[in-house]
């Protein structure tokens, strides 16, 4: 059949590959270390999103500042206390966010493989409709 070659068939195989091996990568289904890499890239990327804003000083300003600078040291020790958890590899709470990537990842992988097949057996469907017209037109 000459719609296998088509460049949709071939762009479904292609993106369920990637979804697949994505999903695969994500989910350290091989190795813990591709997990500990994607999650490491999740909050590199989360991090790395930030805005600055100048004002002029006033003391409100300067009390807000030192507010400010307290509260990053407070934020300095509590990365450091999660550093020692994971450490000691008690995680907390760390995994919701991969289910959620990993469950997502999986529904679309379904579903496109569920189209892949579905559009296969209509295309076999028609090809045999088109043979038994074909059949009685001879």
């Amino acid at each position: 059949m000459y719609l296998e070659k088509t460049y949709y068939h071939k762009f479904l195989r292609v993106s369920a590959l990637i979804v697949a091996c994505v999903l695969v990568f994500e989910s350290g289904l091989l190795t813990d270390r591709t997990k500990n890499l994607s999650e490491s890239t999740h909050s590199y990327l989360a991090n790395a999103i930030g805005v600055s804003v100048g004002v002029a000083p006033t003391e409100l300003n300067k009390y807000t500042a030192e507010l400010t600078q307290k509260e990053q040291e407070l934020i300095k020790r509590e990365a450091a206390i999660y550093e020692r958890e994971i450490s000691v590899n008690l995680q907390t709470g760390e995994t919701e966010g991969r289910d959620t990537t990993v469950l997502l990842l999986s529904a679309i992988l379904t579903i496109m493989l569920i189209l892949i097949v579905l559009n296969y057996v209509m295309d076999y469907l028609r090809y045999r409709k088109s043979q038994v017209l074909l059949l009685h037109n001879n």
